[in-house]
């Protein structure tokens, strides 16, 4: 069991450490001294190399989530907070998926065809998803740790 708590917070650590970095430290230092061109090949080439370990996190969290919530009987003898951990994280699941799937993916074509405006557009709209995970998981985060403690 403590191998699978583990990894599970390995694997958050990584996905949410990452997606802070990116948002609050990195876009500005992007916008800061990139020409838009230069700016969105960057970005291309980060989530190229970020959303890959982004899917071995997910795999590892779903899986190591659910193992561990077998030892609590099932979902319905969960402790409250881990069933909010599981709602919350599915749909953070969901948002990365749209990232990927309709974001990056299109945001990658956009760049190899040099549109910029385009891919600027496709940019914006991954921030805004980035943005929503974030919150997401901060708001996860906080149901843990309040949960753990004991407040619900």
């Amino acid at each position: 069991m403590i191998f699978l708590k583990l990894f599970h917070l390995l694997s958050v650590v990584l996905w949410v450490g990452g997606m802070f970095f990116a948002y609050v430290v990195l876009r500005p230092a992007a916008v800061e001294t990139l020409q838009p061109p230069e700016r969105l090949r960057l970005w291309d080439a980060v989530f190229r190399r970020f959303l890959h370990w982004v899917w071995g996190a997910v795999v590892v969290l779903l899986v190591s989530g659910m193992v561990m919530i077998r030892f609590f009987g099932g979902v319905a003898n969960s402790p409250t907070f881990v069933q909010a951990m599981l709602v919350l994280g599915t749909l953070m699941v969901a948002v990365f998926a749209l990232v990927y799937f309709t974001g990056y993916r299109k945001l990658k074509a956009l760049v190899a065809a040099q549109q910029w405006p385009e891919a600027g557009k496709v940019l914006g709209k991954i921030r805004q998803l980035v943005a929503l995970n974030l919150a997401l998981s901060i708001v996860t985060l906080c149901a843990v740790a309040l949960g753990r403690a004991g407040y619900f």
